[in-house]
């Protein structure tokens, strides 16, 4: 399994080709460590065709590019791993698909999926968990009630892996999240909802530093 950061994960939103392009960039350069594809509407053709322009973008800088649900689609763009939600099947599979070398990601929604997670004899396979959502978003509509720093301290307790916090994440909030136990945040709208990406990611990037340097609760 593959050594990655964590630390500021960048969702991508259904834009235009060249504008997530643009807001990638500069949202790397702002500090963004771990991105992420994520296009439920689109035909698979052009699904690839993003992650073979993002691979080009991100490769030169040491950044890993996930797809977002199919692991087959993953290893054809020669992607870095895929993140998996609850219908998204097995972690086991998308191993035997991907390789010991992929990163591959699990969202989960509630306390009962983490405690079905550290059960399944597949959770070893998992790199990475994502506890989705803890605040309020309009980034999803398909998503469960918040976990809320409460819910996200809970489910610290359970996981084993690295833990991202993502839903309503702001800068406002982070140091929060982390203080709760999670390892790193996630955000879409932060990010591609401003009008200077670049300085986003700084803020977002910043004040996650700063809560690490915290002693947690």
């Amino acid at each position: 399994m593959r050594r990655f950061d964590p630390s500021l994960y960048l969702v991508t939103s259904s834009v235009p080709l060249e504008l997530l392009l643009k807001v990638v960039e500069q949202a790397v350069d702002g500090g963004v460590t771990l991105v992420q594809l994520r296009e439920k509407n689109l035909p698979p053709a052009e699904i690839l065709d993003r992650a073979r322009h993002l691979k080009r973008l991100l490769q030169p800088r040491s950044i890993p590019l996930l797809l977002n649900d199919s692991p087959e689609l993953a290893r054809q763009a020669e992607a870095d791993g895929v993140h998996l939600g609850q219908g998204d099947g097995s972690p086991a599979r998308a191993r035997a698909i991907l390789g010991k070398k992929a990163i591959i990601g699990l969202s989960l929604e509630t306390l009962l999926d983490a405690e079905r997670f550290v059960d399944a004899p597949w959770a070893a396979e998992v790199d990475y968990v994502v506890a989705s959502p803890v605040f309020s978003t309009a980034s999803k509509w398909d998503i469960k009630p918040p976990l809320l720093v409460t819910g996200l301290r809970k489910m610290r307790a359970l996981v084993r892996q690295p833990l991202i916090a993502i839903g309503g994440i702001t800068a406002e909030n982070v140091a929060e999240v982390i203080q709760h136990g999670a390892d790193g945040v996630a955000v879409i709208s932060a990010i591609f909802s401003s009008p200077d990406p670049r300085a986003a990611a700084q803020g977002l990037a910043k004040e996650f530093q700063h809560a690490r340097r915290m002693p947690r609760d």
